[in-house]
């Protein structure tokens, strides 16, 4: 039988699913936070862009004109004496006097005094060498007046022939004495003059190793001189660039003109003029190049207005070689990978991508000869990073004017068309072409934002009640 104080099975019931529904509903709030979350962050789904218009390769482009190229060679050296000697004394003595020719730096002519030795003891050793030649000469007068009375003697047989070959070697013996007297008074005389050291030529000091006082000997260096009648500049020839010079080999053969100018003072100061009048024996073993010997005349300037070109300045030098005949010269920044270069065909307005082999280059050029490349075609300047093969091509019209450059010549749709309406629609193409190109980038720069602009109205309408 039921206890009538328990609660029946249905309010047991009841009370237990309150519990459940009290302790589950935080969690359920809960999740339906976290999906209605996961909903909200659901990007919106983009609409499809606009189809992209074409690209069209757009270049700057030069007429290729068949030409004459004239070769120039570079190359650099220093500038070197031809002739520099170390001073020196010919006989011992002590410095009287150094000249102000003597000073570093200084110039002096040919027979200059540039250094005075102490010149009393040679004075009196001339002396005594005149006394023995005046001594040498009376000797020889005696002799010579003995052996003519003797000569008489023996012809009337009072005097033997003893007596006869003596006087005849003392005269000899006079006659070497006197030859002895006379050399040693003409090396007293050579002696005292070498007690004035005197320039040998015309030149400059390059050094000073001497001062008053000093006591000098044969042989010993007073200082060091240079010839400036002209001066030697040693230039490196490489063997890919002889066959484009004339150099001369032998004595009787042309000097090449050559221009030199400064390599670290001012460029725009007027370059000297020198002539290569040899070149070295052999070709450098270890730089596998030929030296070639230029000459720069008067290079102070002593006789001329040109600048000093001292000893030891580093000079850039520039040879005129041959001339290259029919040949095509392309600029340095319209070639890619060392050997290639973009050609565009006037007709179907296409790239070409085409190999060259240089004939020669320099800094600014690279020099072709090629009979394939005819008259109808273009080529292209501009730095293409992808320049397929066949791609179409649209030229740039050019709005500045570019440098000149021989044989090269910039092209322009007025120059294809000639007259003064195909100017006008070369500049409304243009005016048209960079509009497209503002329009495209605003565009592209405006599709982000109106993107971010939809997916924020579209997040407002779902959350408005």
């Amino acid at each position: 039988m039921n206890d009538p104080t328990e609660p029946p099975h249905s309010s047991r019931f009841l009370v237990g699913l309150a519990w459940l529904v009290r302790a589950g509903l935080p969690f359920l709030i809960l999740w339906i936070g976290y999906l209605a979350f996961h909903w909200l962050s659901l990007p919106a789904p983009a609409e499809p862009p606009p189809p992209a218009p074409p690209q069209v390769i757009k270049t700057s482009v030069s007429k290729l004109a068949i030409q004459d190229y004239p070769v120039v060679v570079r190359t650099y050296g220093i500038v070197q004496s031809h002739n520099q000697v170390a001073i020196s004394a010919q006989v011992i003595g002590e410095v009287a006097r150094v000249q102000p020719q003597m000073e570093v730096g200084a110039f002096f002519s040919a027979g200059d005094v540039l250094i005075e030795l102490d010149r009393r003891d040679f004075e009196l050793a001339l002396r005594a060498a005149k006394a023995r030649l005046h001594s040498a000469n009376a000797k020889l007068l005696q002799v010579s007046t003995n052996l003519t009375r003797v000569q008489k003697l023996s012809q009337s047989s009072a005097s033997t022939d003893a007596d006869l070959d003596q006087a005849v070697a003392d005269k000899e013996l006079a006659i070497a004495e006197l030859e002895i007297a006379t050399s040693q008074m003409q090396q007293s005389e050579e002696d005292l003059d070498r007690t004035r050291i005197v320039a040998p030529f015309d030149g400059r000091v390059l050094q000073k190793q001497v001062g008053v006082g000093q006591r000098v000997g044969p042989g010993e260096p007073l200082g060091v001189v240079y010839a400036t009648d002209f001066v030697e500049v040693r230039l490196p020839i490489s063997t890919r660039e002889l066959p484009f010079l004339d150099l001369p080999e032998f004595a009787d053969d042309e000097p090449l003109e050559v221009e030199l100018t400064d390599a670290i003072g001012k460029r725009d100061q007027a370059p000297w003029k020198a002539q290569i009048v040899r070149t070295d024996g052999s070709i450098d073993a270890n730089s596998l190049e030929l030296y070639a010997i230029a000459r720069v005349h008067d290079p102070y300037g002593r006789k001329s207005t040109q600048p000093s070109l001292r000893i030891g300045q580093p000079v850039l030098a520039s040879i005129r070689g041959t001339i290259l005949r029919d040949v095509f010269a392309i600029p340095r920044s319209a070639v890619r990978q060392l050997d290639q270069v973009v050609l565009v065909d006037r007709e179907s307005m296409t790239l070409s991508n085409k190999t060259v082999v240089p004939v020669w280059s320099d800094e600014n050029h690279i020099v072709i000869r090629d009979p394939n490349i005819n008259a109808n075609v273009l080529l292209a300047t501009s730095q293409l990073v992808n320049a397929p093969e066949g791609a179409s091509v649209q030229i740039i019209p050019s709005t500045i004017e570019s440098p000149t450059i021989t044989g090269v010549s910039e092209e322009t749709v007025a120059d294809e068309s000639g007259d003064d309406s195909a100017d006008t629609s070369g500049e409304e193409s243009s005016e048209q072409a960079k509009a497209d190109a503002i329009a495209r980038d605003t565009q592209v720069q405006d599709t982000p934002v109106r993107e971010s602009e939809r997916v924020t109205a579209k997040r407002s309408r779902s959350l408005t009640p």
